[in-house]
């Protein structure tokens, strides 16, 4: 991937940033150094490398949900400081 003005100006509007010219010239040398540093990457030899999933190498284990202390929709109500006794809804203020 090529590093020019082109793609630093394409950036700057994706992000809706103004740089100045200096300001550009920083931003395309920091660019190219930061590709340059993941292009590193490319020169290991991973063939033999598993994933890492896990750090610990404990992975989640997770209980079955289960539905407990469940309320009627009355008790429910019961509590609330407005509520539709009728439909069986609580009131809440207007949010706009």
């Amino acid at each position: 991937m090529t590093v020019d003005d082109k793609l630093i100006s394409r950036l700057a509007k994706l992000s809706r940033l103004d740089p100045s010219p200096a300001q550009s010239i920083k931003l395309q040398q920091d660019l190219k150094k930061i590709l340059g540093m993941v292009e590193k990457l490319d020169e290991l030899k991973l063939d033999a490398v598993e994933p890492l999933r896990y750090v610990t190498g404990v992975e989640n284990v997770l209980r079955p949900d289960k539905a407990s202390g469940h309320i009627d929709r009355e008790q429910a109500l019961k509590n609330a400081p407005d509520a539709d006794e009728e439909g069986g809804f609580f009131r809440v203020p207007r949010v706009i």
